[in-house]
């Protein structure tokens, strides 16, 4: 695609208003806003706004176009080249801007300000997963009424499986599975036998004989897995992020903790075989996500995105194999994937391509073919506050998990509408959350929760 061409008859720049703008994802957005004259930040809001006006500096905003606003009358009267910062999210109701790109993570807060904008008749681009995952249909079917665009962000992995999946199915491709890889890959030194994950690194001196998938897969993975000594390697984003990625695809998880295979890139079409071909896949059609294992001087996947495929004509994959392309050792699987995760360095396409196109990076009828649902990790008292926190915004004593739609029953709760809710009963170690479980839910995440699970 010719983006340029794209966007030359473009007379004024796009102007955005940005929630949590003083997060990881929010800074590479303003770092590649500086660079782009298309591109304008109208409006930003984070609670800490003298952190968020110190960011702006350093990434190279003027003062003087920096404005901290208290209140409505003083962000309405901020002049149009002026950046408005806020604390309240509130008062972004009175500036002025095209699209809102929501990343404050928070499920209430998050909603309250997209729906706003979309009766405003603004454009929304959804950041917080968290938020996409109990109310992103309900939101997507409000901005359909108001002649709008509600759509993930490119840059995110989301978004990037979303156009991949699409592009693979434009192709008439047999999708077997779709996912990405986890957030930190594991990273295997043979001269020390250790394992490095971030900032940790473990013992794992087995890994050394494990390096290759052998004739029994599934036997390769769970030595894979025990070697690693309980070494995390799950995320309750990672589940929220493919729920997201499920109902803007119709993709559904094999098992709700997903398979998560311990995995070199170049082993991903035999893995993601199904079972009779001596993968792990009870059946097509499924989300997934996987961890990457590599030696130091391998070239990480990057948070990328994949697409298995069932191959068709032999020639033509037995040249794609000799070009170095991922095919599975009996021939009947590939892996095409994109090994990057720019975050919002690419998110401006995303934006531009919204208001000037009415363009959304996914689409635009998601269905709730999928739930992200939680299960308890611990027996949880009536009276329990169902804490969300930490890097990964998770549920204390809750484990994420996705489950089919068709197998959640009217009653599973959401996993992010339980969050800082409260536990209206005892609930048992292994359970379901459910929404009997629950009180002093937000109510009108809640009601979006109910209105994107009705038929249209």
């Amino acid at each position: 695609m010719n983006f340029e061409l794209l966007f030359a008859n473009q007379s004024a720049p796009v102007r955005y208003a940005l929630t949590g703008a003083k997060g990881g994802f929010s800074r590479t957005l303003l770092a590649q806003t500086l660079k782009m004259p298309r591109l304008q930040a109208a409006a930003l809001c984070d609670l800490d706004v003298d952190g968020l006006r110190a960011l702006c500096l350093e990434l190279g905003f003027a003062a003087e176009s920096l404005i901290h606003c208290a209140d409505a009358a003083a962000v309405a009267a901020a002049p149009t080249d002026a950046i408005v910062l806020v604390a309240d999210i509130e008062l972004l109701a009175n500036a002025s801007y095209d699209i809102l790109v929501e990343a404050t993570g928070n499920p209430a807060v998050g909603y309250r300000a997209a729906r706003r904008d979309i009766e405003a008749g603004r454009h929304v681009a959804m950041v917080s997963k968290e938020v996409d995952s109990v109310s992103g249909i309900s939101l997507s079917r409000l901005a359909a009424r108001h002649g709008v665009v509600y759509t993930t962000a490119d840059g995110d992995q989301p978004a990037n499986l979303i156009g991949w999946v699409s592009w693979a199915r434009v192709l008439g491709l047999e999708i077997i599975a779709a996912g990405k890889s986890s957030e930190y890959d594991l990273i295997f030194d043979p001269k020390t036998g250790s394992i490095t994950q971030l900032d940790q690194t473990i013992a794992a001196p087995a890994m050394g004989d494990l390096l290759q998938l052998g004739d029994d897969i599934p036997a390769t993975l769970a030595a894979r897995r025990a070697a690693l000594s309980g070494l995390k390697t799950s995320a309750t984003a990672d589940y929220c992020e493919m729920s997201v990625v499920a109902t803007n695809t119709g993709l559904i998880p094999d098992v709700e903790l997903m398979h998560y295979p311990i995995a070199r890139t170049s082993e991903l079409a035999d893995i993601y075989a199904l079972r009779e071909d001596g993968g792990v896949l009870s059946k097509p059609g499924v989300i997934e996500v996987f961890n990457v294992l590599r030696l130091p001087d391998e070239a990480s996947f990057a948070g990328g995105v994949f697409v298995i495929v069932r191959t068709h004509d032999q020639p033509t994959w037995q040249l794609l194999a000799q070009k170095g392309h991922v095919v599975s050792r009996n021939g009947r699987y590939a892996c095409m994937y994109l090994p990057y995760h720019f975050m919002g360095v690419e998110t401006p396409i995303t934006l531009l391509n919204a208001v000037l196109h009415k363009r959304a990076s996914g689409t635009d009828k998601p269905s709730q073919c999928t739930v992200l649902a939680g299960r308890a990790t611990v027996d949880i008292a009536a009276g329990t506050v169902l804490n969300m926190g930490g890097h990964h915004h998770d549920v204390t004593g809750v484990q994420a998990v996705l489950l089919a739609a068709a197998d959640a029953g009217d009653d599973v709760a959401p996993l992010y509408l339980a969050a800082h809710a409260t536990a209206a009963r005892d609930i048992k170690a292994g359970s379901l959350l459910t929404l009997s479980d629950l009180s002093g839910q937000d109510a009108e995440l809640h009601r979006a929760w109910c209105e994107g699970r009705q038929p249209v």
